[in-house]
């Protein structure tokens, strides 16, 4: 445990240091997506690697907003190089959330849980891609929450990453190509996202009452 601290504690030392690389170099204090673009277009070849860190720092710590910074890919580099540039550095973000709450949480979480089918080795890898994949659709989850929950469970990392990325690609297109003139609207949103958690709350109910059900069985819920 001690020497997965030690490496936690890496992580944490580095995102401080990136962080403050940024601010060094003169990053804009409110990260307006317009006063983004053109500080990132200053910094010429560096502004992709740039956006990809302060991504990566996004999803990570949580608090920061990671469409915005979509929105500054696209205005900075434009649709299909920013799209692709803020869904690297999300995706390499999110793994280091998973990682970091794998290293520290899962283990615990497992001796409180021994019962539980999320967390077991042997649980449905295909039922747990398909939940990370539905939650990225909606922007409404928080991205860094998700990234660390799916560390605790068994999920794979390849499975997460692939997923994550998947899933967070139409909304990070839709920013990108639109830039800060789109606005998602605030009623649609939070109805999709009960949609999606209603359909993961009673999903594995009815599966635990038919467990011989096509579904169940597709999902390799018992294998």
């Amino acid at each position: 445990m001690t020497s997965r601290i030690a490496v936690v504690l890496v992580v944490v030392a580095a995102l401080a240091g990136a962080w403050w690389l940024l601010q060094i170099l003169g990053m804009p204090p409110n990260l307006s997506p317009d006063a983004l673009a053109t500080w990132l277009q200053s910094q010429g070849a560096a502004g992709p690697v740039l956006l990809m860190l302060l991504m990566l720092i996004a999803v990570v710590v949580g608090p920061i907003p990671t469409l915005p910074v979509s929105a500054t890919a696209g205005l900075a580099f434009g649709v299909l190089p920013g799209t692709a540039i803020a869904a690297t550095g999300a995706v390499i973000g999110a793994l280091v959330a998973f990682w970091i709450a794998r290293f520290l949480g899962r283990e615990a979480i497992c001796r409180r849980f021994p019962d539980n089918p999320v967390l077991a080795r042997d649980g449905s890898q295909r039922f747990l891609t398909i939940a990370i994949l539905l939650t990225r659709l909606i922007p409404l989850f928080s991205f860094a929450l998700i990234s660390y929950a799916a560390g605790v469970t068994a999920i794979r990392t390849w499975r997460f990453a692939v997923a994550t990325a998947i899933g967070m690609l139409p909304m990070t297109l839709v920013f990108a190509g639109l830039g800060n003139t789109f606005k998602l609207n605030p009623v649609l949103t939070v109805v999709a996202a009960l949609a999606i958690l209603a359909v993961m709350v009673w999903l594995p109910w009815s599966l635990s009452r038919h467990p011989d059900s096509r579904l169940a069985r597709w999902l390799h819920l018992h294998q």
